[in-house]
């Protein structure tokens, strides 16, 4: 099959009908396909062919749903870029992937020009807007589309064909090209639907970057559905998430912990009719009890928290919609994906002890692009090894407790910094904490921890380890407390550790 099937038998379930809108523009699913069918045409013209690597580098617009369908539909690979991530990680890329021809917006072109400089095999530089004069050796988007038919044969590629190469964030070094095929997305978004059962039609306001796994997975599994009305939004933006769920009756968001933080700390949500939202998600990063507990509190809803990772296309597990939730918990297994908790020697541990989540199913990456070496760590068997520390309930609930690389081995204790940032978050002074290992003369390792302060609060080291010292042990009482403006995150709101390890 080819995932780009899923646009095209969408609009034969449902007819036309409006399925984008973006900044007030609405779009019909029949012109989102013509449009894809042009840039596919063009794209073949200008000598791209299947398995071909091309880069698409831009926020959430139009554009890139229909540049992800084109890609797709001529058998080429589409590599989403990060477009905030420094000149040296997306040369890198360039480099790595091989890729001759980048979709992106004039915005970009100076970063794309120093980039490309390190990776010749580029030629082809399409903007989606206007390029000025001095910008003549790149090629225009909407001219291209004028010139191209919208009839195009979309090329039959086996489940097991190269789809997506989307790129970690490399916190350990340099990031790594994880291989989604056109099967994987495809069992993906199908785990999905079988999963939270939603009906068709459902209108959902799209916060999550298009670059990222979350996003990529949210985008086939709403064609998958069918039938329904996206409002794409740029970038997370309070006012207008709020705006368009009054204007559009939204019934549902996919979103990160750090959206919902923002929501909580901002009055401008009482100017606005949220009532006809009836879904909340959260993944990418850890939920907080007293996030989960505050939103309940503030706006009636309770947030359905999941987990996923890019190398098994981002959605896993979730809490049920419209079922039992735990908080605290990263749900059930998605249909279809088997889950379970092994100890380091790799035997399977009984409800309630903690070890490595591994997971299996159809959905699992093909590996990482050109690293077998790093592949084999992490596939086995048909297992993926995610590192993530936790157990399982007996209700058949998965819980996280740490990871296994962030892990603080304290006098040979094992201590699992979660632990202490959900202690640390229940301070009311506190908005945001991340804690990490240091170096330490006797213990080997010690607790350090970094706090973001409510706005206008004011706070002691002494104050925060007081506190910490009410619900935990001595042993894991951090040795330091740094206050910092904002946490460093990647653009899905996953605190870079690697970043917090290296200023100390």
């Amino acid at each position: 099959m080819n995932i780009a099937d899923l646009s095209r038998k969408e609009i034969e379930r449902f007819g036309e009908h409006v399925s984008l809108i973006f900044e007030d523009r609405e779009i019909t699913n029949v012109e989102m396909h013509k449009d894809a069918a042009r840039l596919g045409n063009a794209l073949k013209e200008l000598g791209v062919k299947r398995g071909d690597r091309v880069i698409i580098q831009m926020p959430n617009c139009p554009e890139v749903v229909q540049s992800f369908h084109a890609v797709y539909s001529i058998g080429a690979v589409v590599v989403p870029i990060n477009f905030l991530v420094g000149d040296a990680e997306t040369a890198y890329i360039y480099q790595d992937t091989g890729a001759e021809t980048i979709i992106s917006s004039s915005e970009f072109l100076p970063k794309i020009e120093i980039c490309r400089k390190e990776a010749p095999a580029v030629k082809h530089v399409i903007l989606i807007n206007e390029a000025s004069p001095a910008q003549n050796a790149v090629l225009s988007y909407r001219e291209l589309l004028k010139k191209s038919s919208e009839q195009l044969e979309i090329e039959k590629t086996d489940d097991d064909d190269l789809a997506a190469l989307i790129y970690t964030a490399g916190t350990t070094g340099n990031p790594k090209g994880v291989m989604h095929t056109h099967g994987s997305l495809y069992s993906n978004a199908k785990m999905q639907l079988d999963t939270v059962e939603l009906s068709p039609g459902i209108v959902t306001v799209s916060v999550l970057p298009l670059c990222h796994s979350y996003g990529i997975a949210s985008m086939n599994y709403g064609a998958l559905l069918g039938g329904g009305k996206t409002v794409l939004l740029q970038s997370f933006d309070l006012e207008k998430v709020f705006a368009a769920i009054e204007k559009y009756k939204a019934e549902g968001m996919a979103a990160v912990p750090t959206m919902y933080i923002y929501m909580l700390l901002s009055p401008q949500l009482l100017n606005y009719d949220i009532r006809s939202m009836k879904f909340w998600t959260c993944g990418s990063a850890p939920l907080t009890l007293d996030t989960w507990n505050n939103f309940k509190e503030k706006f009636g809803f309770e947030i359905s928290e999941g987990w996923g990772l890019t190398e098994a296309g981002a959605n896993n597990s979730v809490n049920p919609l419209q079922g039992k939730k735990k908080v605290g918990s990263i749900g059930l297994p998605m249909k279809g994906t088997t889950m379970k908790i092994i100890d380091f020697s790799g035997n399977e541990l009984p409800d309630g002890e903690e070890g490595e989540i591994i997971i299996s199913g159809p959905m699992l990456m093909k590996g990482y692009w050109n690293k077998p070496a790093e592949t084999a760590e992490v596939l086995k068997d048909g297992w993926l090894y995610t590192g993530d520390i936790g157990y399982r309930d007996e209700e058949g609930y998965f819980f996280i407790t740490g990871r296994k690389k962030d892990i603080i081995i304290k006098g040979g204790e094992n201590i699992a910094p979660k632990e202490i940032e959900e202690v640390l978050f229940a301070h009311p002074k506190v908005s945001e904490a991340a804690v990490i290992g240091i170096k330490d003369e006797i213990f080997g390792e010690n607790i350090k921890a970094f706090v973001v302060l409510m706005p206008g609060e004011k706070a002691q080291p002494e104050e925060l380890i007081a506190h910490c010292a009410a619900k935990l042990n001595k042993f894991k009482l951090p040795k330091e407390v740094e206050f910092i403006d904002a946490l460093p995150k990647n653009l899905v709101g996953k605190v870079l550790k690697k970043e917090l390890r290296e200023r100390g």
